[in-house]
């Protein structure tokens, strides 16, 4: 389970992101991070494997290093200060729609949908919109979607094909280059709770009718 040990990892990693410090605490980081993540991973995918079973079953595959890479940043701190995890058909970085779920010191991100679109799938996921708008809007409207994710999030087209034109004066959500939610938990609600995995499940559930409407599209 995860505990107050995470959060404190992060918060002193924060203050120390070199290689040396997280060198001497690589101990720590094992047992206290990387190990109840895992876990925790372990736990969910089953379930996701139900529904997808294009998604993979192995948690490692599932997260994302904890490396940063700084070839090209401005930024050369070497770590990333929250550990996250990509569960999408074929694997973590498919362009897929999938699940998502990071963890920082003092905060659990958990949510999904469509974030990298190229654009032959934007144009795929708008035609399906277009195609059934209704049915679009009854899952981004829907209230279990509301109360655990708010609204639908995304960078948004100045413009669009006007073959789609008309679909934004049912729902301007058209206009989106990517569909997903998220949502924010604080993570100390939630030390040593066997409560964790249920909260993560719930919003996943409740992201699961707009995943399953994007992948249609393809």
């Amino acid at each position: 389970m995860i505990t107050k040990a995470y959060t404190e990892f992060f918060k002193e990693l924060n203050e120390n992101n070199n290689k040396e410090w997280f060198h001497t605490n690589k101990k720590r980081y094992e047992n206290d991070v990387k190990g109840p993540f895992l876990e925790l991973l372990s736990e969910l995918l089953p379930m996701l494997h139900q529904w997808d079973n294009r998604i993979l079953t192995d948690e490692k595959k599932a997260l994302f290093r904890i490396n940063r890479d700084v070839r090209f940043s401005k930024d050369k701190t070497p770590y990333h200060t929250i550990f996250k995890a990509g569960f999408s058909p074929n694997g973590k970085k498919s362009m897929l729609p999938g699940y998502y779920l990071g963890i920082s010191a003092d905060s659990i991100h958990v949510g999904g949908g469509l974030f990298n679109v190229k654009p032959p799938e934007l144009k795929a996921v708008r035609n399906h919109i277009a195609n059934h708008t209704d049915d679009f809007l009854a899952i981004t409207t829907a209230k279990e979607f509301n109360d655990c994710l708010g609204a639908l999030k995304g960078d948004v087209s100045k413009r669009i094909d006007k073959a789609h034109e008309a679909v934004a004066n049912k729902t301007p959500l058209i206009y989106n280059k990517q569909f997903y939610a998220m949502s924010d938990l604080s993570l100390k609600d939630y030390y040593n709770s066997p409560n964790l995995k249920d909260a993560i499940t719930k919003h996943f559930k409740a992201i699961r009718p707009l995943n399953e409407f994007l992948n249609a599209a393809f």
